[in-house]
C-alpha cells in the first residue's frame, strides 16, 4: 500500500460547497463581508487586535514590512534556513535580508547568532521564521534583544497556524505577523491567500491601503501599494474551516507523537519544538545523512517524501548577493596577538540541514498504520544500510 506525503481532501465540503454558493448569490467577489468576518475570526484565534486579509503569505510579509516602515536601503534580519519566500518578501519591501544562523535542534533563528548581526548596527527589522509550526528554543532572548534595540519583529507564522508557545499563540509577539493560507497550510484554502496580524491599528489601516493599490479613498492613491487582495471566495471557505485548526492540530500532535515512538531506535534525528512550544506541527522533519538513499528506499516501498528545503536561503541564487556580505561570519576577527582568528563557516548549520532534512508525510488523515508502514520501510533501510548509518545489532545476553 503507497503512503502519499498529503491528502489535499475536501473536508467539509457540503459547508464548503454552500459558502461559495452563498458568495457567487451576493455578487460581491473582492473585499466584501466575507473577508471582514473572516478577518475577525482570524485575528481572535491568535489573540491580536486585527487581521488584514490579502493575496499571499509572502504579500503578508512584504505589507507586514512596508507598513512597520520597512523600505529601500534598508536592512531586515531573517533566518539562513527557510522557505525561499521568506527572503522574496523582504526583497520585495525593498529592503535587503540579511542572515543568520540557526539554531541545530529546531532549526529556527539562533538568538547568540543574531545578537552578533544586532552588534554591527542597521538593521531596521527582525523577521524570525516559527519554521515547520514551532519557534526556536531562544525564542524569549530573540525578542528582548530585539526590544533592547528598537527593531520591530515581524513574524513569518506562515506554518504556524495556531502554535502557542507558553500558552500564547504564535503571531502575536511582534509588531505584526504574516500567515499563508495556501492549501496545505494547516489552515488553507483552495487557493492562494494570507493575512497580516497585529495589536497595531495603525499598522493595519496601512496594510489595508496598501493591498488595495495605496489607495485610502476610492481611486485616490496617496501612496505606492499593490493589488494585493483577498477575494470573498477563500475567505468564505477559511470561514468554514477556522473550527477544525484546533482539532485538527491535536491530530497532527498525536500523529507526531506517534512517530517519535515509532522511530526511536533508529539513527534519525527528529527536528523538534523549542521548549514550552505547543508546536502546530505542520510537517514531521526528521534528519540522515543519507537523506538522498534514504528516500530513494522509502519511495520503492510506496512512501512519498519531500525535502523542506534544499538549500540554505544564503545558498540560493536569488539571495547570494545578501549572503555573507550581509551575514555573521564575514569580517574576520582578530585574535589579541593580531591574528586572525579561526571561524566557523557561515551558516553551517543551516547547510547541514539543507543536505540531511526529509519531510515524512503528515496531514490529519494518516492512520496509525500508514505511520507504522513507514517506520517499518525507515527501520528496513537502515538495518540494510553499510557504513556509519547502519543501525547497531542488538546486544546479546553475554554482554
Amino acid at each position: 500500500m503507497s503512503v502519499p506525503f498529503q491528502r489535499l481532501a475536501l473536508g467539509k465540503a457540503p459547508a464548503i460547497r454552500e459558502a461559495i454558493g452563498r458568495v457567487l448569490d451576493s455578487g460581491r467577489f473582492v473585499l466584501g463581508p466575507e473577508v471582514e468576518t473572516f478577518e475577525q475570526a482570524f485575528a481572535a484565534a491568535v489573540g491580536v487586535r486585527a487581521a488584514v486579509g490579502v493575496s499571499s503569505g509572502t504579500d503578508a510579509l512584504t505589507l507586514a514590512l512596508v507598513a512597520a516602515g520597512v523600505g529601500p536601503g534598508d536592512r531586515v534580519l531573517t533566518t539562513a534556513f527557510s522557505a525561499g519566500y521568506t527572503a522574496l518578501g523582504i526583497l520585495r519591501s525593498g529592503a535587503e535580508p540579511v542572515f543568520a544562523e540557526v539554531e541545530p535542534g529546531t532549526l529556527c533563528l539562533d538568538a547568540a547568532a543574531a545578537e552578533r548581526v544586532f552588534e554591527r548596527g542597521r538593521l531596521a527589522a527582525i523577521v524570525p521564521v516559527h519554521l515547520y509550526g514551532h519557534t526556536a528554543a531562544g525564542w524569549p532572548r530573540l525578542l528582548e534583544a530585539a526590544a533592547a534595540r528598537g527593531l520591530p519583529v515581524i513574524e513569518d507564522a506562515c506554518q504556524a497556524h495556531g502554535a502557542r508557545f507558553r500558552g500564547r499563540p504564535l503571531g502575536s509577539f511582534g509588531r505584526a505577523a504574516a500567515f499563508s493560507f495556501y492549501p496545505t497550510k494547516n489552515l488553507g484554502g483552495l487557493g492562494e491567500g494570507g493575512a497580516v496580524v497585529t495589536d497595531d491599528p495603525e499598522l493595519a489601516a496601512r496594510v489595508r491601503t496598501l493591498r488595495q493599490g495605496g489607495e485610502d479613498e476610492r481611486r485616490r492613491h496617496v501612496r505606492p501599494g499593490w493589488n494585493a487582495r483577498l477575494d470573498e471566495i477563500q475567505a468564505a471557505i477559511l470561514r468554514v474551516r477556522l473550527p477544525d485548526l484546533e482539532p485538527g492540530n491535536r491530530v497532527r500532535r498525536r500523529l507526531a507523537e506517534r512517530y517519535r515512538a515509532a522511530l526511536a531506535d533508529l539513527p534519525l534525528r527528529i527536528v523538534e519544538p523549542g521548549p514550552e512550544t505547543e508546536s502546530a506541527r505542520h510537517l514531521f522533519v526528521v534528519r540522515t545523512p543519507a537523506r538522498d538513499a534514504f528516500r530513494r528506499h522509502l519511495a520503492a516501498a510506496g512512501i512519498e517524501t519531500l525535502v523542506h528545503f534544499p538549500a540554505a536561503l544564503p545558498d540560493q541564487p536569488a539571495f547570494r548577493s545578501s549572503g555573507p556580505a550581509g551575514g555573521e561570519t564575514k569580517d574576520a576577527e582578530t585574535k589579541d596577538d593580531g591574528t586572525e582568528a579561526d571561524r566557523p563557516p557561515p551558516y553551517r548549520e543551516a547547510a547541514r540541514a539543507a543536505a540531511e532534512v526529509v519531510s515524512l508525510p503528515f496531514h490529519p488523515a494518516l492512520t496509525g498504520e500508514e505511520v507504522e508502514q513507514v517506520a517499518a520501510a525507515a527501520r528496513s533501510f537502515f538495518e540494510g544500510e553499510p557504513g556509519p548509518n547502519r543501525r547497531p545489532p542488538a546486544a546479546s545476553v553475554s554482554e
